[in-house]
C-alpha cells in the first residue's frame, strides 16, 4: 500500500504516522525525543524513529514509505532541508533532512515549520477546508501563525511569515524573549494566561485552564485576566486581518481548549475592532494535536507530486 512517513517533533515528544495517498493514517506512535540527554540524541531519536516508521511500513503495508515529511519548531529553512535553530531542543543549523534522506536510504525528504504544518492540515483538510485564503494562529505557550492561500503556505523569503506573536500590541508592556516589549505572545499566550492568573489567584500552581475554568464560573479576578489576554488577542488579530485579509481565521492551540469561553468573546472583540476590514469567520481549529503529523504527511505528498512534475 503507498504511504509516506509523517512526523511531528516537538519540545519533548514526537508524535508520528505512516500516510496514504487519501490522507488516511494507516500507522501511528509517539516517542520521546530525550531532550533531557542534549541536542544530539534528539536528531538521534529523529533519526530512529523515522527508521523505525520506515521498517514498519516494509513489513506490515507491503512496501516501503516513497517520502518523508518531517515537522520541527523553531526557525526552519525548508528550500535547503536546515532546523536553523530550536531552543527548546537545542538545535543549531541541524541538516535534519539530509540525515534523514541517508538514514531512510534516499527518500526524499521535506521539512517544515511546526505551526505552519499543523496550518497546513487544517486549512486544507481541517478547519478551513475550502477557504481559498486563511490564517491559522496557534495559542500555545507562544503564539505563531501560519498563513494560507490557494491551499499551500506562505512562509515568506525568509521563512518566518506568519509570526504574530511577536507583533507589538502594548509598547510599554512585558519584555519578550525576541527583545521587544509588548508582543503579542507575552499577553494573550496560553503562558501569558497562566502566569498573569498564577498571580491574580495567588496559587503558583493556577494555570490558564484553571484561569478559562474560573471565568465560566464567575470569578472576577479571572474574568479581569481573561478580559486583558483578549483585547491583547483581538489587537493582534485585527493587524493581521488588516494585512491579509483572510477568508477564515482559525484558532487553535491549548487556549483554544476553552472553546465558547474563549471564541464568544474574541469574536465581540475583533468584531468592535474592525471598520473598513472585512470580518473572516473566526472558528476553532478541527485536528488538535495530529494537525502537525497530517501536514507533514501533506508536504511528504507534496513534495512527491513535484518530482513528478519535474520528471514529467
Amino acid at each position: 500500500m503507498r504511504h509516506v512517513i509523517a512526523l511531528d517533533v516537538g519540545g519533548t515528544g514526537m508524535k508520528a504516522a505512516l500516510v496514504g495517498v487519501d490522507g488516511t493514517l494507516l500507522y501511528e506512535a509517539r516517542r520521546a525525543t530525550g531532550r533531557e540527554r542534549g541536542a544530539d540524541a534528539v536528531v538521534d531519536s529523529v533519526l530512529g524513529f523515522a527508521a523505525e516508521l520506515h521498517a514498519h511500513g516494509s513489513e506490515h503495508l507491503g512496501e516501503p514509505a516513497e517520502a518523508a515529511g518531517v515537522a520541527v519548531p523553531g526557525i526552519v529553512d525548508a528550500d535547503r532541508g536546515i532546523a536553523v535553530y530550536a531552543a527548546n531542543l537545542g538545535w543549531r543549523d541541524v541538516p535534519l533532512r539530509a540525515q534523514l534522506a541517508e538514514r531512510l536510504g534516499g527518500v526524499p525528504v521535506a521539512l517544515g515549520h511546526d505551526v505552519r504544518t499543523g496550518g497546513l492540515a487544517e486549512g486544507r483538510i481541517g478547519a478551513g477546508k475550502g477557504a481559498d485564503r486563511f490564517l491559522f494562529v496557534a495559542l500555545g505557550t507562544g503564539i505563531a501563525g501560519a498563513i494560507g492561500v490557494a491551499g499551500a503556505i506562505e512562509a515568506g523569503a525568509h521563512g518566518s511569515a506568519g509570526e504574530i506573536g511577536h507583533i507589538v500590541v502594548r509598547p510599554q508592556g512585558p519584555a519578550c524573549g525576541c527583545g521587544q516589549r509588548g508582543c503579542l505572545e507575552t499577553l494573550a499566550s496560553a503562558a501569558a494566561v497562566t502566569k498573569a492568573w498564577a498571580e491574580a489567584s495567588g496559587d503558583a500552581d493556577a494555570d490558564a485552564a484553571d484561569c478559562a475554568k474560573a471565568v465560566a464560573s464567575g470569578d472576577e479576578r479571572a474574568v479581569r485576566v481573561w478580559q486583558n489576554a483578549i483585547g491583547a488577542l483581538a489587537d493582534g488579530l485585527v493587524t493581521a486581518l488588516t494585512l491579509l485579509d483572510p477568508r477564515t481565521l482559525i484558532i487553535g492551540g491549548g487556549l483554544a481548549e476553552a472553546g465558547e469561553t474563549l471564541f464568544t468573546p474574541l469574536r465581540a472583540a475583533v468584531e468592535e475592532r474592525v471598520t473598513f476590514q472585512k470580518l473572516p469567520a473566526i472558528v476553532p481549529a478541527a485536528l488538535g494535536d495530529t494537525a502537525g503529523c497530517l501536514g507533514a504527511g501533506l508536504l511528504a505528498w507534496d513534495l512527491l507530486a513535484i518530482d513528478s512534475e519535474v520528471t514529467d
